[in-house]
Parts: C-alpha cells; sequence; structure tokens
C-alpha cells in the first residue's frame, strides 16, 4: 500500500482540497495501465479511471485498514472498464509503426516489440480469470488474498487460478515458439 495514498484519502476526508490532487496523482497511473488492459485504448482508460475518482469522491467511502482503498480503486476500475466494454465494444487503437522501424537499434527494438505483442496476445488469449488473476499478481503485486477481495473470491481459489493460468500461458508461448530464456 502507498501510504502518502491513504493519508491522502484520510487528509481528502477530512476536507482538505489539495489531498485530491495528490490522491490522483498517486493512483492514477497504475490504474490506467490495468484499465487498459481490459479497453486496449488509452483515452478509453484514462475515461474509466477519471469515472472511478469521481465516482469515489462523491461517495467519500471510508476505509478500516490499510490496503483496502487500494483494493477498492482496483475493484472499481475493473467494473468500470467492464461496464465500458458492455457499451464501446472493444475497439483496438493503432500503433505508430513508423516510429518503432526508424528509431535507433530498430532491429532489437522491432524483435524485443513482437516477442512483446506475442506475449500481450497470448495473455489476452488466456480466460478471463487466469488473464485478471496474472495481471494483478505479476503487474499490481497484489498478495493472493488481495486479489481474492477484488475479484470476490476466496484466496484459495486465487492459488489455484494463478497455478493453471501459469501453465497455460507457459503452453500458450511454447506453441508460439518463445520460451523461458526469451522473455529474461
Amino acid at each position: 500500500m502507498k501510504e502518502y495514498g491513504e493519508s491522502s484519502y484520510r487528509r481528502f476526508l477530512r476536507g482538505e482540497k489539495d489531498a485530491l490532487e495528490a490522491l490522483v496523482t498517486t493512483y492514477s497511473d497504475e490504474l490506467v495501465r490495468f484499465a487498459f488492459g481490459y479497453v486496449k485504448s488509452e483515452a478509453a482508460a484514462e475515461d474509466v479511471v477519471s469515472d472511478v475518482f469521481a465516482t469515489l469522491f462523491m461517495k467519500g467511502k471510508r476505509f478500516s485498514e490499510e490496503d483496502q482503498l487500494r483494493a477498492f480503486l482496483y475493484k472499481m476500475t475493473r467494473n468500470r472498464a467492464v461496464d465500458y466494454l458492455r457499451r464501446h465494444g472493444r475497439e483496438l487503437p493503432l500503433e505508430n509503426v513508423e516510429a518503432t522501424l526508424t528509431a535507433p537499434d530498430a532491429e532489437g527494438r522491432l524483435l524485443n516489440k513482437e516477442r512483446d505483442e506475442t506475449l500481450h496476445h497470448c495473455l489476452a488469449r488466456l480466460p478471463k480469470q487466469y488473464r485478471e488473476v496474472l495481471e494483478l499478481t505479476w503487474f499490481e503485486e497484489f498478495t493472493n488474498e488481495q486479489v481474492a477481495a477484488i475479484l470476490g473470491k476466496r484466496p484459495k481459489q486465487i492459488y489455484n487460478l494463478r497455478a493453471r493460468a501459469k501453465e497455460t500461458l507457459k503452453n500458450m508461448l511454447e506453441q508460439e515458439g518463445i520460451t523461458r530464456e526469451d522473455l529474461s
């Protein structure tokens, strides 16, 4: 838990206006990355996160434990991203290929980009529950208990889902010709 975010939230609840900006600054980047995993558009992810903060600040919910705020923000972000997809469907953004090809060390970057795209493609092909568990544990570094709270499951279920997800992803990557050494 980011202690600064928790104290900023407490200050916001007491009516300190500068705390709102500090709280958004503390959490917005990681929440936008998380939302992007669902909506596949940076602008849409930013809209989702703006909606999350607006809802949070309008309701002024209080938390008794230190990690509850961050977990609550992720759960709200997930729910808002799913709502966004229901309303707008999946829209895949186009990337600037020319900038990638003309950059210094373009060949190495292109190979890394292809490997990363294959990894992201395999992650996207995973069943939804597997993908969510891996994203929350690997990229956002939540514990099993925190992921369980976010997804509404028991910690043992999260442990089992993560093990199955890792095995499934490993098999998918091997089918694509990517080994563990390629990812290092």
